[in-house]
């Protein structure tokens, strides 16, 4: 069989604040970083198809020639640009979902081995849940606001332990690097 033009090892989501108020200084540029990093490392990037965090690494991403898969909460393109709002590029797919915000996060969040968590909100947090519960690798940029940086917190709240490891980093390379590495060590490779 012929092997195929892309040659991707890992599919990670991204969740992170659609709204760049909430996020600390530096955290734009640390997101296009890792979507950069990700390109670098061979990873699709997957996220909700919108603006803010996500937007900037998959832009990053994008650079460095990766492809970016966005799960849009929409029923059409049409919706997706004009009732939500939402950016078209820089995906090279978008999966309609219709399933509105809370569904379109389930979907996009299972449908990847890993996740990466920057700045964020409720959306954020409901994806981290996701990701918690469903046993994802989950990689956590720190010092960047919002969820991320109560990640901990919450988890000494609930006391229930994860039941795969959630990696802690403020150095966008070395969280990519973490979650590779982790990624590999659980031979979740294709």
């Amino acid at each position: 069989m012929k092997k195929s033009k892309f040659d991707f090892r890992y599919d990670v989501a991204i969740s992170g604040a659609s709204d760049m108020e909430i996020c600390t200084p530096g955290t734009k540029e640390k997101a296009f970083e890792l979507g950069k990093q990700l390109a670098k490392n061979k990873c699709v990037v997957i996220s909700g198809a919108t603006r803010g965090i996500p937007h900037e690494v998959s832009c990053g991403n994008r650079e460095a020639g990766g492809l970016n898969i966005g799960f849009s909460p929409a029923v059409s393109k049409t919706a997706h640009i004009k009732a939500y709002k939402l950016p078209f590029e820089p995906y090279d797919v978008i999966i309609y979902t219709g399933a509105d915000y809370a569904g379109r996060d389930i979907v996009m969040t299972k449908s990847a081995e890993a996740m990466i968590v920057i700045s964020g909100r409720t959306g954020t947090m409901h994806e981290f849940l996701t990701a918690f519960e469903t046993g994802k690798v989950i990689g956590v940029l720190e010092g960047t606001g919002g969820v991320a940086d109560e990640i901990k917190n919450f988890l000494k709240i609930v006391k229930k332990k994860a039941k795969a490891p959630i990696i802690y980093s403020s150095d966008p390379k070395e969280l990519v690097k973490a979650v590779i590495h982790e990624l590999e060590k659980n031979n979740k490779i294709n």
